[in-house]
Parts: C-alpha cells; sequence; structure tokens
C-alpha cells in the first residue's frame, strides 16, 4: 500500500515509518496538519494515518477540509483520547476508522488492510495487478508468474509492487531510494542493486524469459516476457 502518516511526535512518526516500510509499504509522512493536506491532495494514497493533535491544522479540520475538497482517501485517525464523544467526532468528521493510543502494530496493520477492504469492495482490478504472466494481489499479498506463486520478503515485494504499477516505464534508483526505504539519492550505496538481484532470482531466473531488465546509467523497467 501507499500510506501517508501525519505525526508530530517524531518518535511515533518514526515507529510509523520503520513499520510500515519494513511490511513492504511506501510511505509519505508530515508532521503538521497543512503539510499532511497538502500531501494528502496530491498523491493517490491508498490509506491515510492522521494523529488528532497537530499543529498548523488539527487532524479532525484536515479531514473535514479534505472530504470538502473532494478527497476519498480511506482516513485512520490515531489519538490519546479515547472517550466515546471524540471517537464519535473523529467518524463524523469523515474519518473511517478511529484507533487510540496506546495500540500494538498488529491491530493498526489489520485496520490499515481492513480499510483498503472496504474502499476496494469487489472491484478485482484495483486490488490485483497483472503484467503479462505475473499477478500480484495487494490484499493477500500473494504474488505468482505462470501460476507459480512467488515467496517474497517484504522489501522484494514492495519493489515489484512498485514495478508493477509502473511497468514499461524505466524507474530511477532514485526513485526506488525514495520509495522503498524512504531516503535521498546516494550514489555510493548499492542497496538497489542487491535487492533487484534478489527479486530478479525468484521472478525471472525460474523461467525462460526475463521480465525484470536493467537500463543501464537509468534504472529498471518491468515488462511481459517477449
Amino acid at each position: 500500500m501507499y500510506i501517508l502518516v501525519v505525526e508530530d511526535d517524531a518518535r511515533i512518526r518514526e515507529f510509523l515509518d520503520q513499520g510500515l516500510r519494513a511490511n513492504g509499504h511506501s510511505v509519505d509522512s508530515a508532521s503538521d496538519g497543512l503539510e499532511g493536506l497538502g500531501l494528502l491532495r496530491t498523491n493517490p494514497y491508498d490509506v491515510a494515518i492522521i494523529d488528532r493533535m497537530l499543529p498548523g491544522m488539527d487532524g479532525l479540520t484536515l479531514i473535514q477540509t479534505a472530504r470538502a475538497r473532494g478527497t476519498t482517501t480511506p482516513i485512520l485517525v490515531l489519538s490519546a483520547r479515547s472517550a466515546v464523544e471524540d471517537r464519535v467526532a473523529g467518524l463524523q468528521a469523515g474519518a473511517d476508522d478511529y484507533l487510540t493510543k496506546p495500540y500494538s502494530y498488529a491491530e493498526l496493520e489489520a485496520r490499515l488492510l481492513a480499510l483498503q477492504r472496504r474502499n476496494t469492495g469487489q472491484i478485482t482490478e484495483s486490488t490485483t495487478l497483472r503484467v503479462g504472466p505475473l499477478e500480484l494481489d495487494r490484499l493477500s499479498r500473494r504474488v505468482s508468474r505462470e501460476g507459480v506463486e512467488l515467496e517474497l520478503q517484504p522489501k522484494e515485494y514492495a519493489l515489484l509492487e512498485y514495478l508493477m504499477q509502473h511497468a514499461g516505464q524505466v524507474v530511477t534508483k532514485a526513485t526506488l531510494l525514495d520509495r522503498i526505504w524512504g531516503i535521498s539519492f546516494d550514489p555510493q550505496t548499492n542497496v538497489v542493486d542487491v535487492l533487484v538481484s534478489r527479486l530478479r532470482a525468484k521472478l525471472d531466473k525460474p523461467f525462460p524469459a526475463p521480465m525484470l531488465r536493467t537500463r543501464r546509467g537509468v534504472g529498471y523497467v518491468l515488462e511481459a516476457p517477449g
């Protein structure tokens, strides 16, 4: 999933960012409500996680403003305020779910998946990515090529999902560093090359025709074989 986190507490924001990325999600983050609103309005997030108490613009105002401007992204509110009236206020502002602090990461992940399922409904086109004989189910996180299931680690899954979303397009190393690791481009690092090599070993080596190709000096492209 492509997830937005809006949280002013740096420790909590870093915890969420690292946990979500470790599970194969792409993450953008913001530390105040105004920045969060701008990101929510301009990017196609699958889910947004928004703290209720934020500087610049509080979480409920952020949600109300985004909904008034036509944003339909599923939103989960995080808040230390757990009274019934607080939860009701969050849902009435336009949130789809409300989770109180402290919370377990396992519950957070389950709620995010539930929001994604609820948002996609029964429209399989939005939950399944296909490129030639390659299929990725974004709900079950299962990947198969020619009917053979591929066992991918979280980072491998995140890389493949992003490449499938941009099939036929050359994706640069800088873009992958930002989307998969959340770091700026470093010409000295080879983490992208290593991850691509690991993915290629599972995606291409067992099959007669490659799908993941290198464009030297530019980046990588995923294409249907042939």
